[in-house]
């Protein structure tokens, strides 16, 4: 009897959670589900769809990439996103892209996207990328000069930069496997975070003294 009522309470959950499990797939249901940046009635991981009557015919493009960004900035670099947020059509098909342009000496500093694997091309110029490993591959760093047509690999959450090595401006496009792959750039993460990480962690972690972190703190109150 105790087995049969136990077994009778499983079904019966199974049923009051079935619509909830039958009420998202793995895969794309419609064509195009242009996000709905404004949304808030649905709660989803990612946007809902507008109403194709209203998303207008030109989801499907952007000339958002085209122009160069500006690189005067501390980084020597200029990042032009081109996430769901910039364009809503990508919504629920997994990509996104990036542009970055870069001064002489310019660098896109340490960072890391938690949410996507990069694949990029050098458009113009020479650039060094470097790839960090993880503890398990000894910190090692994966480093090439990457020149004008060639490309090259980060995977999903490994610390990566671009550097700049020529005495001309250089770009390169990037692509991701994510609409929104999120970033973590390492500097202002660490001497940046609002509220601050406590200095005492970070003189402990980085094994400086105290007067070191308050520089580098300050020189990020600001942000990037």
């Amino acid at each position: 009897m105790g087995y049969s009522k136990t077994l009778a309470a499983g079904l019966l959950a199974m049923l009051l959670l079935a619509p909830a499990v039958l009420a998202t797939d793995p895969d794309p249901l419609q064509d195009f589900c242009v996000a709905d940046l404004d949304g808030k009635a649905v709660s989803v991981n990612g946007h809902p769809c507008k109403p194709m009557s209203e998303a207008g015919e030109d989801f499907l493009f952007s000339s958002k990439l085209a122009k160069a960004g500006n690189t005067s900035t501390p980084n020597g670099s200029a990042v032009t996103e081109l996430d769901v947020a910039e364009w809503p059509g990508t919504n629920t098909l997994g990509v996104s892209m990036n542009r970055v342009d870069f001064a002489p000496g310019g660098t896109n500093p340490p960072h890391i996207h938690p949410r996507a694997t990069e694949i990029g091309i050098v458009m113009k110029g020479e650039l060094l990328v470097g790839i960090l490993g993880s503890l398990d591959s000894g910190n090692k760093l994966y480093s090439r000069v990457v020149r004008a047509g060639e490309t090259f690999l980060i995977p999903r959450g490994l610390m990566h930069f671009q550097f700049n090595v020529g005495k001309t401006e250089a770009s390169m496009v990037v692509s991701f496997n994510s609409q929104n792959p999120g970033i973590v750039f390492v500097p202002l993460t660490l001497f940046g975070s609002n509220p601050p990480i406590p200095t005492p962690v970070l003189t402990k972690a980085l094994r400086v003294e105290a007067g070191v972190v308050e520089l580098l703190k300050s020189k990020f109150a600001a942000g990037f």
